[in-house]
């Protein structure tokens, strides 16, 4: 698994094809603070719990002059599909490749029951205005979570 990029640093470039069709990109967020949360696989019940979350502080998140992405190496068919069953306002990217995966560091070997196998690490970066990494949650448990990024974003 590539590195984490540690607090203070710039953050990785990406551009991803978005669920809905539309591209994104981190200069989108330019002179934003911005909630990169990263999740294995979209319509799972901890990565539901966890877009959930993160959807009913939306607006909490807008106030505190934050927005949010969920990123997933899920197609971008799977996306759209998981936004509109759950009913999700949060924007959700897809990372088929998974290079942008691999600069934030989330990509690599996972074990579960026995069994070895490449996946994501569920994991959240903060990133300030700047363009810098704020904070960073490498091994997130969702319960929680949500608020706790929360006032991480209203504090920065």
């Amino acid at each position: 698994m590539a590195e984490t990029p540690a607090v203070g640093a710039k953050a990785p470039d990406f551009s991803l094809a978005g669920a809905d069709g539309v591209k994104v990109s981190l200069k989108d967020f330019r002179g934003k603070k911005l909630v990169l949360y990263f999740y294995p696989k979209a319509d799972t019940p901890g990565c539901t719990r966890e877009a959930i979350a993160f959807n009913g502080l939306k607006s909490a998140f807008t106030k505190a002059e934050t927005a949010i992405l969920g990123v997933s190496a899920d197609p971008v068919k799977a996306q759209d599909a998981f936004k509109r069953k759950h009913k999700l306002a949060i924007p959700l990217a897809s990372d088929e490749s998974h290079n942008m995966l691999a600069d934030y560091g989330v990509w690599g070997e996972k074990s579960m029951y026995g069994r070895t196998f490449m996946g994501i690490t569920r994991a959240t970066f903060l990133i300030g205005a700047d363009g810098r990494i704020a904070r960073v949650w490498p091994k997130v448990k969702v319960d929680g979570h949500a608020e706790e990024v929360l006032a991480a974003a209203k504090a920065l």
